[in-house]
């Protein structure tokens, strides 16, 4: 019998698309975690860490493969297994004390145990004395303390936290990570093992054992990354500084052939675009041209000098390199002559070689601009091609793919598009 706490067995989700087919979010995951680990699922927003997370807590079911807990196959909500959310998600009618009972006595609990519990959790994360106290009455940090307790207190053996540190701001967040750190290393929570969701890559490497690094288009591990520092640690330890680099490497690496076509060469206008507005892009652009950077810079070093976390750069970068301003390798990011031309032009120049760049580079807005002028009134209902996309990709996502092709297209004035009357047209092109 294996010693392992959890493991996931070549699992993979998909979910039905408006044509009937599936689409595959998750694809042959496997993870053995061990008694007294921290690992990381790390990557970008719509990489299915926490679609991963979901089946774990039982609360869904894979198409393909298992989740094993402690020998058994989970089908549903497993007992010993707890989760934190990126929200407090707390009852604003219940006091704290309440909130916190709230899962024991599902247990069905005698009552004296409820309350000896709950008060322990509470005291544990730092919240005594805040027993009456309502939701409204407390901060973010706080709230989310409460968050921690309720899914404490039922003592499980696996704790998921889905990105619960990214709704706080910067100092709060960094005194629950430390809290939840000193807690841990002392043996004082009631928990074996913990998988934590986050596209952080700085807490991936300040709190995790093991960080398995997510890619999209499906959700799959493309790399491992072990993390054999002790703790505390320092963001100015040079170990910590490499694995922080590696981490950028392994995110901004690119599909392998096997797998889904290519991300951009030859992709077509099922190519799922990044919501990136053109003024972002420029403003990054001329940060990247300017000193110290000259055109060429290390993702780490731009993304702390903008304050940016992953979920703020990846877009404007996969951006960029989709419309040839940059190319990325090695956690690096480098401007194209043509980027450098950009971030020395005029409004007027900008403009035209923006256009020239989507039109030859995004598949999908040379087909809307193909589209209107071969119409005879120039324009085209923006259910045309929502249709289209819809035959390749969630409505949610045909939809904010369209919303990125639409600010682009007005930038480079390759097209209009009035959300009154959500029609396209040719009415202000260059």
């Amino acid at each position: 019998m294996s010693d392992a706490l959890l493991e996931i067995r070549s699992c993979c989700q998909a979910f039905p698309k408006a044509d009937g087919e599936d689409l595959l979010v998750l694809d042959d995951i496997n993870l053995t975690m061990k008694q007294g680990e921290i690992i990381g699922l790390l990557g970008r927003s719509g990489s299915g860490k926490s679609t991963l997370l979901r089946l774990i807590a039982g609360l869904a079911r894979p198409v393909r493969g298992s989740i094993v807990y402690q020998g058994e196959t989970i089908t549903g909500p497993a007992p010993g297994i707890s989760m934190v959310f990126q929200s407090s998600a707390l009852f604003p009618w219940l006091t704290v004390l309440e909130n916190v009972e709230l899962g024991l006595e599902a247990l069905g609990l005698p009552e004296a145990e409820i309350r000896k519990r709950a008060l322990a959790g509470i005291d544990l994360i730092g919240l005594d004395g805040y027993e009456s106290a309502y939701p409204r009455e407390l901060s973010g940090g706080m709230r989310q303390r409460v968050g921690f307790a309720r899914a404490l207190v039922v003592h499980p053996n696996v704790l998921l936290m889905d990105e619960p540190f990214s709704a706080l701001d910067v100092l709060t967040a960094e005194t629950l990570r430390t809290d939840f750190l000193d807690l841990w290393k002392d043996g004082r929570l009631p928990i074996k093992g913990v998988v934590l969701v986050t596209h952080n890559i700085e807490e991936a490497v300040l709190m995790c054992d093991r960080i398995l690094v997510f890619s999209r288009n499906p959700g799959h591990i493309v790399e491992e990354i072990r993390v054999d520092l002790p703790h505390p640690r320092s963001r100015v330890d040079p170990v910590f500084r490499d694995l922080v680099e590696r981490s950028y490497v392994a995110l901004t690496a690119r599909p392998a052939p096997s797998r889904a076509a290519e991300r951009f060469a030859g992709a077509g206008i099922d190519l799922v675009l990044p919501r990136v507005s053109a003024n972002k892009l420029a403003g990054l652009m001329e940060a990247l041209a300017g000193p110290p950077y000259h055109g060429r810079a290390d993702l780490p070093v731009i993304a702390s000098t903008l304050q940016m976390e992953v979920d703020d750069l990846f877009p404007m970068a996969e951006a960029l390199q989709l419309l040839r301003f940059a190319d990325i390798e090695g956690g690096d990011i480098q401007l194209t002559d043509i980027g450098k031309h950009f971030a020395e032009a005029d409004v007027d120049d900008r403009k035209t070689l923006f256009q020239r760049q989507l039109l030859n580079h995004v598949p999908l807005a040379a087909h809307i601009r193909r589209v209107l002028q071969d119409r005879a009134n120039h324009e085209a209902p923006k259910r045309r091609f929502v249709d289209e996309l819809e035959d390749h990709m969630a409505e949610e996502t045909a939809e904010g793919t369209l919303r990125a092709v639409v600010a682009w297209g007005r930038f480079g004035e390759a097209f209009a598009y009035d959300d009154r009357s959500e029609t396209f047209s040719l009415d202000n092109p260059s």
